[in-house]
């Protein structure tokens, strides 16, 4: 078995998974050893065995325990244990290519939402279809933060828009002035043209009473990683979420304004305590829903700046 100090840690784990085979179970098919990437399996004899050797020590994926035929191995620790299986569902109840597509392709970005609340069971579906979403390393170190109501919309909108009011240094002349030669020109024209433009944005709307911060929106919540987590973990899981709703026949909008303005500095920080955000988090995104109040008749082709073969 693997050493315990070998362990990738996380948030949530700090030891490796125990691997526990049944070698009556076991027909030594050896479908296990071959889906492990940690080398955790070998085969002995005919049957499966714990390997003395792994790279990190089992990470608790599941592959060998859901891929087993007759149910020989039992995963436990690192969140992870037997009763977390299911069946998958059939091949023929998945969506094909042209469903998925199409959903893709009905999706656009929804900032104006009927007066409508998002109820409960329809949320829950939402983080059961993100939860789903691939990592990089288990158990998930994504968290979610959810504004649920437009009153908590608001009210978050107008904290963060007295905390940028109280930042406005940030993008000012001399700073920017100052910080051109240390982050390069591609930082200079992205805050000169855009996060000092939003700043103005954000907090001249909310004077004026108008939340061009998330839009009043029924639902917003924010996904955020950890210390520990794959920084694109987060990223992956608000997509999901986003094609979940989709589904579901919300109307969503990515909002990237916010993640980069809360990760520093000791107001930062206040703002992320009160909202109960944990951690700071090197990628985040912040994803509203809502039941549309427009609907759109036409998509736009969508292009990617250089594919090489």
């Amino acid at each position: 078995m693997a050493e315990k100090f070998m362990a990738i840690p996380t948030t949530r784990a700090k030891e490796c998974a125990d691997i526990s085979i049944d070698i009556e179970k076991c027909n030594g098919c050896g479908l296990c050893v071959s889906v492990c990437k940690d080398y955790s399996l070998v085969l002995e004899d005919g049957k499966v065995e714990v390997s003395n050797s792994p790279i990190f020590g089992c990470i608790a994926c599941g592959h060998c325990m859901a891929i087993c035929p007759t149910g020989a191995i039992e995963i436990h620790g690192r969140e992870l244990s037997p009763q977390d299986l299911f069946e998958l569902p059939s091949k023929e109840s998945a969506a094909n290519y042209g469903q998925i597509l199409s959903l893709f392709q009905r999706r656009r970005s929804i900032r104006e939402f009927l007066d409508k609340s998002v109820e409960p069971h329809i949320r829950e579906q939402i983080i059961k279809a993100a939860a789903s979403a691939p990592m990089g390393l288990p158990p998930s170190d994504v968290s979610l933060m959810i504004l649920d109501g437009k009153e908590m919309s608001r009210a978050f909108a107008r904290d963060f828009s007295d905390y940028l009011c109280g930042m406005k240094w940030f993008v000012s002349r001399w700073f920017l002035a100052l910080m051109r030669p240390f982050w390069g020109k591609a930082n200079d024209e992205m805050f000169r043209n855009f996060v000092k433009p939003l700043f103005k944005t954000y907090t001249e709307g909310m004077e004026k009473g108008e939340n061009l911060i998330n839009y009043d929106a029924p639902l917003a919540i924010y996904f955020y990683g950890s210390p520990f987590s794959d920084p694109a973990d987060p990223i992956i899981a608000a997509t999901y979420s986003m094609i979940a709703a989709e589904a579901l026949g919300l109307g969503t909008c990515m909002l990237g304004g916010v993640h980069p303005l809360i990760q520093n500095g000791k107001k930062a920080a206040q703002l992320r305590e009160k909202y109960g955000i944990k951690y700071k988090s090197r990628e985040g995104l912040f994803v509203i829903f809502g039941y549309p109040a427009v609907k759109y008749r036409r998509g736009i082709e969508r292009s990617f700046a250089n594919i090489t073969n």
